[in-house]
């Protein structure tokens, strides 16, 4: 058992309420000829926060995009809360209640942040519901975890800062009423007051129950965060461990990955 509930078999192909969020097996992935993912896998807990670790190109964010279906073929298993999604397109990937925060973003320049926070359509299983009829976070709970967001709700999207675009991609996906969060590198290129924001909406997203899986490359960002980790290398995972065995293992990932 790791974490809060991150069981490592058990639990395995079994839906309903006992299920882990995510399970991968075996998943390889390609983007047209080139061989990405080499049998990954992994479990996610429910309520857990897990860090992908890697440098450049050992395939952390094609792991996410190949669970969202995003790559080209794929084969092994992914099931999300016990349910078989491998051949599944992404729209109904996002339908099991997933949501996906790539490192571009990908707001609505011309729209303004709070028309940004508006347009989403409820794609979550579970929640409360909002003003509009989704089940997802209402713009006063987002305004409260995102200040900034009140302050610019009527700023367009090419005149917000990088860490306020930051944060309104991740807003965005609040809004679904998705329940599992897939986050690409929130934290790069972004100043402190902003990443630690983004921390604070982590632990507040953990605290409620929702389930997240992070691609990070600022390890002090990600190091206090995370329930367990897992360091890829060439497409594989080569290590997995607990936070409680972090202190022990940083030999093994300054040898990994200089941090």
């Amino acid at each position: 058992m790791y974490g809060n509930g991150g069981n490592q078999g058990g639990e395995r192909g079994k839906g309903g309420a006992g299920a882990p969020a995510l399970e991968v097996e075996g998943l390889q992935a390609w983007y047209g000829e080139s061989h990405i993912l080499h049998g990954v896998d992994l479990t996610v807990g429910r309520g857990e926060v897990v860090t992908l670790l890697g440098r450049n190109g050992a395939g952390r964010t094609t792991t996410l995009r190949a669970i969202m279906g995003l790559t080209g073929q794929r084969q092994g298993s992914i099931r999300i809360a016990g349910e078989e999604t491998i051949h599944l397109p992404t729209y109904k990937v996002a339908h099991h209640g997933v949501g996906y925060c790539p490192e571009e973003r990908g707001i609505f320049a011309s729209l303004s942040c709070e028309e940004n926070l508006l347009l989403p359509p409820y794609i979550g299983m579970s929640g409360n519901r909002r003003e509009d009829g989704g089940r997802g976070m209402s713009l006063d709970e987002i305004y409260d975890m995102f200040p900034n967001l009140k302050e610019r709700r009527h700023s367009q999207g090419t005149r917000l800062s990088g860490g306020e675009q930051q944060m309104l991609a991740v807003a965005r996906i609040l809004r679904t009423g998705a329940n599992l969060l897939l986050l690409d590198e929130i934290s790069e290129g972004l100043a402190p007051v902003i990443v630690q924001t983004l921390a604070r909406m982590i632990t507040t997203l953990k605290a409620r129950g929702y389930t997240i899986v992070m691609v990070e490359q600022n390890f002090r960002f990600a190091a206090p965060l995370a329930d367990r980790f897992y360091v890829m290398e060439h497409g594989k995972i080569v290590e997995r461990f607990g936070a409680p065995e972090l202190e022990t293992k940083m030999p093994v990932l300054h040898e990994l990955l200089g941090v």
